[in-house]
C-alpha cells in the first residue's frame, strides 16, 4: 500500500513540477495568466477500531489565475491593455471565436485590426473590425474602445468599437494556447447574445500598452523547490518500502 500511496505522490508533485515549469516559461508571454495545482487526498481505508489510513494524493484541479497583469507602455497604438475585467474577442477565417487578454494588435493591408496569428479582432456584434486604409490617414483608439480616425480629407469618424466579454466563471475557460481561450456553457451566459463593451464595468482599455504575464518568479520558484523535495521524499518512501518488503523476504528464508 505504502508504494502505491508513493507513486500517487510521485505523479502529482510531477504534475506540480510542470504547471510551475509552464509558469516560469511564461514569464515574459503577453497577458498570461499563471496557474497552480489543487490537490485532495484519495479513499481513506478503513482499519480496526474506526481508524482510517489515506491512500495517496490526487490532482484535484488547475486553475488560472485571471489577477491583472502589469500594464506596460509599448508606445504601438494598435497596441491595446485591458485594465480591469473582461477579454477582447478574435475570430478565426472558419468563423471560431475566442477569448483573449492579449492585446498586440496590428492592421493588415485591408485595414482589418488583427493579432499576431492574423486572426481578426471583433467588434461590437462580434464583426470585425476595419480602418480603411484607401481612405484613413491615421487612427486611435480611446478608453472606451472607440476607433477614432482621421481621414484623407481632414474630416474625422468614428470606424466601430472592440467588443470586450466577461464571464461568470473564468475556471471553466479552456486554454487553446497562442494566449487563447474557448469556453463552455459553464462558463456563464454568451457574452456575444448581448454584447459588452469597454466603459461598461468590464475595465478600460488602455491604448500604446500591453498586460504582461501575471507570473510571480519568486512564488514560482518557492513552488519549484517545494514540489521537488516533496517528489523526493514521495521517491524516498518507495525505496524505504522496497527495503521492508526486502526484510519481510529475508526472514522467510
Amino acid at each position: 500500500m505504502s508504494l502505491n500511496t508513493a507513486i500517487s505522490g510521485l505523479q502529482a508533485f510531477q504534475q506540480q513540477i510542470n504547471v510551475v515549469g509552464n509558469n516560469i516559461a511564461n514569464v515574459n508571454t503577453t497577458a498570461f495568466k499563471s496557474a497552480r495545482t489543487d490537490f485532495e487526498d484519495t479513499f481513506s481505508q478503513a482499519l480496526s477500531g474506526g481508524m482510517q489510513v489515506g491512500s495517496g494524493v490526487n490532482l484535484a484541479a488547475i486553475p488560472s489565475n485571471f489577477t491583472q497583469g502589469t500594464v506596460s507602455t509599448t508606445g504601438v497604438g494598435s497596441d491595446l491593455a485591458i485594465v480591469g475585467q473582461g477579454f477582447f474577442t478574435v475570430s478565426n477565417a472558419a468563423g471560431t471565436i475566442y477569448a483573449t487578454r492579449a492585446g498586440n494588435f496590428h492592421t493588415d493591408l485591408a485595414g482589418y485590426l488583427i493579432n499576431n496569428d492574423g486572426l481578426q479582432v471583433l467588434g461590437v456584434g462580434s464583426a470585425p473590425l476595419q480602418v480603411d486604409p484607401l481612405t484613413v490617414a491615421s487612427y486611435s483608439i480611446d478608453q472606451n474602445g472607440f476607433i477614432n480616425v482621421v481621414k484623407k480629407d481632414g474630416t474625422t469618424a468614428q470606424s466601430g468599437q472592440v467588443q470586450l466579454v466577461s464571464f461568470a466563471d473564468t475556471s471553466q475557460l479552456v486554454k487553446q494556447g497562442d494566449n487563447r481561450y474557448s469556453w463552455t456553457a459553464a462558463a456563464g451566459p454568451s457574452a456575444f447574445a448581448a454584447p459588452q463593451t469597454a466603459g461598461t464595468g468590464l475595465g478600460g482599455i488602455q491604448s500604446g500598452a500591453l498586460e504582461l504575464s501575471n507570473v510571480d518568479l519568486t512564488v514560482e520558484m518557492s513552488n519549484l523547490i517545494i514540489a521537488q523535495r516533496a517528489f523526493q521524499a514521495n521517491a524516498r518512501i518507495i525505496t524505504t518500502s522496497d527495503e521492508v518488503m526486502q526484510e519481510v523476504v529475508n526472514l522467510k528464508r
